[in-house]
């Protein structure tokens, strides 16, 4: 009789059917902070502020409030104070839950899935995903939400990710009355490797988004380890252009210009429709470089979409300058590494639908923007460089001469 001498697969010593868990609860930040916030070093730590942060700059971006109040203490907590429509608390009939309890207990629960619609409540939005809010409170030692809307104001505490309180209700008098809301949280050591978050992280950050928050004035209030408190603020009334004329000052060559881009498209045909809109400051100099770019005031560390669009044009207008100069001696490829030396570019755009890289938001990847962007650049350069022969010969003058400069160097490596 025939043996059955195949062996069956050995499964590793512990693993089985049983092996299979899932987190629950506070447990899916606490355990794994990286997945939402990129690090669970400071740099994640840093990004979990950020969200906190984005909601309050959303509000004043909608027209409500134009003061955003962020404290430091130095036990490492933090405070961020806005004057928008304070944060809803309340019971919430279509959901049949608690509104405090979907916005700071459950990822991926918020108000700004519907962007792109007419009704709303947010057009251009940072906080995008349902999971800031709630991600941060999750990674907190404790944190207290409190929300004013002009007449009653609610409160909320939480500890190490659960609930620690019922929601408070206070009627405001008069003198009380206010609208917005007040977040103070400490980041866990339980949670992040680093907390102390340095105090140029929040200065650069709150410049930041005084630059592309035009009027919005951002206040920092950090506490020193005698108790006292030191405060600074950062506004730009004109957004970008001050921001670009302060940066470049005495040291242009070629004066800022500003454009304005509002026009609507989508990233593939079978996708929803949205609306863009970007302001682009540009000038030269032969001191100064800088690119940088932001969208839904986020700040795109590693570029993305506008960043292509501006290493494709900027190159292929200048060798297009080049070959229709009489005096040019054939085509002459321009490396955008040689642009980018003397180019000054600051690009502020908004949509009513991004695609983030990742919830660390530092890059996007929207096709269509890319494209719009990179064609209304064309156009516009290439009607500056018909009105403006001299400013244009300089600039393309420049760029040959960084380009030589570039050359020679690598031939004496």
């Amino acid at each position: 009789m025939a043996t059955n001498t195949k062996k069956k697969p050995q499964q590793p010593v512990g693993y089985d059917d049983n092996s299979i868990t899932s987190l629950k609860g506070a447990d899916r930040v606490r355990k794994r902070p990286a997945v939402i916030f990129g690090s669970d070093g400071l740099d994640g730590c840093e990004h979990s502020f950020f969200e906190i942060l984005s909601n309050a700059v959303d509000e004043a971006k909608e027209g409500h409030g134009s003061v955003i109040k962020v404290t430091r203490f130095n036990d490492n907590s933090l405070e961020v104070d806005d004057h928008g429509r304070g944060v809803p608390l309340g019971w919430n009939e279509r959901e049949q839950r608690w509104n405090w309890d979907l916005i700071y207990c459950e990822l991926y629960a918020g108000g700004k899935y519907d962007n792109n619609s007419s009704a709303a409540a947010y057009e251009f939005s940072l906080g995008l995903n349902g999971l800031g809010a709630c991600a941060t409170q999750y990674s907190s030692e404790y944190m207290t939400v409190t929300s004013y809307d002009g007449k009653v104001r609610r409160q909320i505490h939480f500890k190490k990710g659960e609930v620690a309180s019922e929601l408070e209700e206070t009627p405001l008098d008069k003198k009380s009355a206010r609208t917005g809301t007040v977040i103070r949280w400490k980041p866990d050591l339980d949670v992040f490797t680093e907390i102390n978050i340095p105090l140029a992280y929040f200065k650069d950050m709150l410049h930041r988004q005084a630059v592309v928050n035009a009027g919005t004035r951002f206040d920092l209030a950090y506490q020193n380890p005698d108790g006292s408190f030191e405060n600074e603020s950062f506004v730009y009334t004109n957004g970008i252009i001050d921001y670009v004329k302060e940066t470049v000052g005495d040291a242009a060559l070629l004066e800022p210009v500003q454009w304005h881009l509002e026009t609507r498209g989508r990233d593939r045909d079978d996708k929803e429709e949205y609306r863009l809109k970007a302001d682009i400051v540009f000038c030269a100099s032969k001191k100064i470089r800088m690119a940088e770019y932001y969208h839904n005031s986020s700040f795109l560390e590693l570029g993305g979409s506008p960043a292509n669009a501006v290493s494709r044009v900027f190159p292929f207008m200048v060798e297009k300058h080049i070959k229709n100069n009489p005096k040019s001696k054939g085509d002459i490829k321009i490396p955008f590494q040689d642009v980018a030396e003397s180019l000054v570019i600051v690009i502020n755009s908004f949509s009513t639908q991004t695609s983030y890289a990742n919830q660390t938001k530092k890059a996007i990847t929207n096709t269509f923007i890319q494209s719009a962007i990179y064609e209304f650049l064309k156009e516009k350069l290439e009607v500056y460089f018909i009105e403006h022969p001299v400013e244009t010969e300089a600039f393309v003058n420049q760029v040959l001469l960084n380009k030589k400069a570039r050359e020679t160097a690598e031939k004496t490596i």
